[in-house]
């Protein structure tokens, strides 16, 4: 199994990812281990996720998403 997940954090900022296990990956989100997440300020939170079969099927989700360019319609289509 597989997740598409999407942070929010402080800064009002969005981030979009994927994972086979999401507690570690959101761990190393919490350490700063990821460029990307910096930015978006100290305290993260996950606002959305589903859990699909494939990581495979997690990445296309997740590029589909990101091409929305609206992180309120994403966390939308991922709840749904």
């Amino acid at each position: 199994m597989a997740w598409v997940y999407i942070l929010k954090g402080s800064s009002g900022r969005h981030y979009i990812g994927s994972t086979v296990d999401l507690d570690a990956r959101f761990a190393q989100h919490l350490r700063g281990h990821t460029a990307t997440t910096k930015r978006l300020g100290g305290t993260l939170k996950i606002v959305a996720k589903k859990e699909v079969p494939t990581l495979f099927e997690a990445r296309k989700i997740e590029r589909l998403l990101k091409l929305k360019k609206n992180p309120e319609l994403a966390i939308y289509h991922l709840r749904n």
